[in-house]
Order: structure tokens, then C-alpha cells, then sequence
């Protein structure tokens, strides 16, 4: 970390970088010095509503909570370094991908955003997957505009722009119509050679709704395609007032191409090279895994979309994770306080996940599922968290914890199974973060097992998407010559990063492939329990 001084200077100067990522439930801000880790950060809360059935954000909400993130990351400057903050080297903005912002010839939005989060479009869906032969999920833009054309929705003749959130404000912010390589996957499939919309299929797409007589083509909709370290335009004068209020900040500062938040989490954990991914394991869990070549056909449990840089990922999503997981920890600390105790949840959780450890390789013939919510992979719409045992199961602490680690990634298993054993897909090493992982060696350990190949856990892991976009709007203005993203990351951003790396254990792969086989067979006592309504 360099000396307040210098950071002072750098900010001072102009020197600096700043990121934001909108999330689901927090908008975030980084700014990184020229050593590119974060000095500075700012943040605002906010949450999605559901209105007339549809998940979505207010659009007056969005630049309410862009502008509190960056005027609260100012108020952390100022508080830290005694500088105004005016002028950066560039910005970058990121937010969650896919979704459907849909605007007419002056730019008014036509219908409220629809997030990722939706599940209107099955129909869309299904019809676009079989039409492309290319697996189309429900979030994907292209998914929402075709459902609004099927359910003869009336502002879909009026589109002239559709985009995601991230290219919304980006466009917001500097006039241009572009976005990133990774979150443009989540409209519309992408030509790997070509680093755009595969011509194809957009060809498919308007013979399909010719009939209809839009005045439209689907090209003429979406935003351009640009690659990490192309030029997305500047900070404009109108972006600069709407960004900052006060006007403080300077027009003109370099902007790099939007991005989807998959993407910044690639770049923040060093997952960008071929035969490399990542897993985000917390609430939710997804892989990220870079592709060497093309899968041999489509799989509805495989989403594609692309690094940054525009190289092929394989993302398996998956809607459960560690909610089951975590009630089981808190019913252990009711069972403790109830004996007078004071309980630490950091050793609490480090004492039962480490007592996992001790347990069966195969969690001794205990079965679990952490259906909170439904699971696409494994074909359920809604889901009941389950514990079960049959009398000649080693029902004791270790197994059950044991299990409830295995059962987390579980349907994770199940996708990442099928590009490793079905697709062949090689990997290298996978990057593990969020808290799965905060527990030193344990989910590394459990993971490693799940997919068997090395993981590793950085220190810097939980820096997360605000300062991966922040790293791609330093890479747009300080890359060398013909320096790829990877060798970027690599040399400069991660070569003294600290962290621990944990090749499987043998025992681990073999347990784990027989609890699966459990797993797979026990779905049917799931479907029953959906089934019952109880």
C-alpha cells in the first residue's frame, strides 16, 4: 500500500480510477490508485420491488442511488485524503447482467425494467433455444423482447433501443450505444470469432418476427459490441451533472465499455484465461468456467456468455446454495444459548464446517437438499430444504455437516459434471469466493473435491465487482501495446497476490461422485415433497 501522500497526489492529479457496479441490493464504488488497489470506496442500499408482477427497479431510483454511491465515495476521499475529488483517469460502470431496458425514437423508457431476476419468458425461451440451437435463458434481453412479441405487447412496434443496465447508464453518460463483450452475451448469443452478435442467428431472429411487420430489425436495437481496452467513449457534460450534482467532477474522463457483473467478478479474481474460472458461492452459487473451444451442442443447464476480452465461458447458476446450510449453524446457536452460552458465529461456523472434515468421504450415507428456492438444473420450479437418513446411515456432527457442505454444491455438480465428464472441458484451476469460503480450507477443500481440480482462495477475493471494473477502466488507459486482459491482470494487478491453493483429495473425488449417485437417485423424494405442498 503506498504512503497517504502519494495516493493524495494521485487523486489530487487526476490520477486515480474509479468503478461502480449496481447490484442486486447494494450500488458500490472503488476508486484504485495507480498500484491499482482500492483507496477509496462509496456505497447505497437499495432493494427491487414487484410491481404488477414484474421485478424491476425504479428508473428515478437508479440515479438516485448513482448519485448517492459517488457522492458518498467523495465524502470518503475527502475524509481520508483532504482532496475534492474532480477529475480520474477513467471510469467504468457495471451492473447486473441481462434484463430488458427497452426505449423509443427519444429515448423515453417504453415499460418499467424487467431484471434478471423475472421468469416471464419460458415460452420465449424454449422457442428461441430450438430456433437457434443455442440455449437461450429466460433472463437473456433477447428472451424479453421476443415474450413482449408473443404476448403482443403494444410499446414493441415503438422499440428502437434496447439495452442492459449498465448500458443504460453508460449511454446515459456519454451519448454512445455500446456495451461489453460479457454482459452483450446476455442479450443476444455471441460469434466468438467475429467479438459480436452472431450474424445467423440475427437473420433467424427477424425472419421469425417478419411477419409482424415491426418497423424495426433486430440489429438496429442493440447496443455495439466492444471488447475490454476499446474505447467506450468520454464522460459527457450532461453525464458529468448527472453523475455529480454538485458539477464538481470534470467532463471528458475515458470511459471503458460497460459490463455485466460476471465479468467484473472474472476480473477481480484472475479468471479470464482459457482453462481458468471462478466459483461465487454465498445465498446463490455460480461457475464461470473460460472455454477452450465450442460445446458440441447446446445444454438447457449450461448458460454461454464471454470474458471481458470476448473469449467463450461456460457459467452453470445455480439458485441455492448456503441458506439451508446457515440455518442449521443458527439452529446450533439457539442450542447453545439455551445452555447459558455466548456464541461466537465466526468460531461457531469455523468449529462445524472444520468438524466436516472429520466426517465419511461419502457423508456415511446421509442425503440433504438446500432447495430454498426452485432449481432449474435439477427441474424444479419451487424447492424444500430436506435432511435424510435411512436407518443404517453414520448419523453423527461431522456427517451432517458434512453432507449439508456437499448438498450446496450439488446442483452445481450437476452442471459443472457435464462439462468436465460430457464436454471434456479442461481446467486448469478454479478461483473460489464469497462466504463458502471465508472458513480457512474447508469449502476450497469441499469444492476441489466437487469438481476435481484445483482451487484456489485470494485474500483479495472479496474486493469483488466494483473494483474488477474499476481494473478494466484502468486496462482501457494504461495497457501496453498488444497486451492481452490476461497478461494485464497477471502482471500487474495479481503477480504479489496472496492466497492458498488446494489440489483435490483423491478420498474427497470418490465420496463426493458416491453421494452424488444418492443425490441424483433421492430427487424423486424432493419432486414428492413439492408435490404434497408441504
Amino acid at each position: 500500500m503506498r504512503e497517504r501522500e502519494e495516493i493524495r497526489e494521485a487523486i489530487k492529479t487526476g490520477k486515480a480510477v474509479l468503478g461502480i457496479e449496481l447490484g442486486s441490493t447494494r450500488i458500490k464504488a472503488v476508486l484504485i490508485d495507480e498500484d491499482k488497489s482500492p483507496v477509496a470506496s462509496g456505497s447505497y442500499d437499495w432493494e427491487n420491488q414487484y410491481v404488477d408482477h414484474i421485478w424491476t427497479y425504479d428508473i428515478d431510483e437508479v440515479w438516485k442511488g448513482l448519485q448517492g454511491c459517488y457522492s458518498d465515495l467523495v465524502r470518503d476521499v475527502k475524509a481520508k485524503y483532504d482532496v475534492q475529488l474532480t477529475d480520474m483517469a477513467a471510469v467504468g460502470i457495471s451492473a447486473m447482467m441481462h434484463g430488458y431496458l427497452a426505449f423509443d425514437d427519444n429515448g423515453e423508457l417504453l415499460v418499467p425494467f424487467r431484471t434478471w431476476r423475472n421468469t416471464i419468458t419460458g415460452e420465449a425461451s424454449e422457442k428461441l433455444s430450438e430456433l437457434f440451437s443455442y440455449h437461450i435463458p429466460q433472463r437473456w434481453s433477447i428472451a424479453h423482447l421476443y415474450q413482449a412479441v408473443l404476448n403482443g405487447e403494444e410499446h414493441v412496434k415503438d422499440v428502437r433501443f434496447i439495452t442492459t443496465l449498465s448500458g443504460y447508464i453508460h449511454w446515459k453518460l456519454t451519448g454512445q450505444k455500446v456495451l461489453g463483450s460479457g454482459d452483450a452475451a446476455g442479450m443476444f448469443p455471441i460469434n466468438i470469432a467475429d467479438k459480436d452478435y452472431d450474424s445467423t442467428m440475427l437473420d433467424k431472429f427477424d425472419d421469425l418476427v417478419s411477419d409482424k411487420g415491426f418497423p424495426w430489425k433486430i440489429r438496429d436495437l442493440l447496443p455495439k459490441v466492444l471488447v475490454a481496452g476499446q474505447d467506450a467513449g468520454r464522460l459527457s457534460e450532461e453525464g458529468a451533472k448527472l453523475l455529480d450534482p454538485s458539477g464538481c467532477i470534470t467532463p471528458g474522463i475515458p470511459m471503458c465499455p460497460p459490463e455485466g457483473d460476471a465479468g467484473t467478478g472474472m476480473t477481480a479474481t484472475n479468471s479470464v484465461a482459457v482453462r481458468t474460472g471462478n466459483v461465487s458461492a454465498g445465498t446463490s452459487v455460480f461457475a464461470m468456467a473460460v472455454l477452450e473451444k465450442e460445446l458440441t451442442k447446446p445444454y438447457e443447464e449450461i448458460d454461454l456468455v464471454t470474458t471481458p476480452a470476448g473469449d467463450l465461458v461456460a457459467m452453470v447458476h445455480c439458485n441455492n446454495c448456503t441458506s439451508d446450510l446457515n440455518a442449521w449453524v443458527g439452529l446450533f446457536k439457539e442450542f447453545a444459548e439455551s445452555f447459558g452460552m455466548e456464541v461466537d458465529m465466526n468460531r461457531l461456523f469455523s468449529t462445524l464446517y472444520n468438524k466436516a472434515l472429520e466426517g465419511d468421504a461419502d457423508c456415511g450415507g446421509l442425503l440433504a437438499y438446500n432447495y430454498f428456492s426452485g432449481e432449474h438444473i435439477t427441474g424444479f420450479d419451487e424447492g424444500r430444504p430436506l435432511f435424510v437418513r435411512s436407518p443404517e446411515s453414520r448419523f453423527n456432527l461431522a456427517n451432517f455437516m458434512r453432507v449439508h457442505l456437499y448438498t450446496s454444491l450439488g446442483a452445481l455438480k450437476t452442471g459443472m459434471d457435464i462439462l468436465l465428464k460430457k464436454e471434456n472441458v479442461k481446467l486448469d484451476r478454479m478461483m473460489g469466493h464469497g462466504g463458502l469460503f471465508k472458513t480457512k480450507g474447508v469449502g476450497q477443500r469441499i469444492l476441489a473435491g466437487a469438481i476435481d481440480t484445483p482451487v484456489y482462495v485470494m485474500e483479495t477475493a472479496g474486493e469483488g465487482g466494483a473494483w474488477g471494473i474499476a481494473l478494466l477502466a484502468d486496462y482501457l488507459v494504461h495497457k501496453e501495446k498488444d497486451e492481452t486482459l490476461t497478461d494485464y491482470l497477471a502482471d500487474k494487478v495479481f503477480r504479489d497476490a496472496k492466497g492458498t491453493g488446494m489440489d483435490p483429495v483423491a478420498e474427497d473425488v470418490a465420496g463426493y461422485e458416491k453421494f452424488m449417485e444418492k443425490y441424483t437417485k433421492g430427487l424423486v423424494i424432493e419432486r414428492a415433497a413439492v408435490d404434497a405442498e408441504i
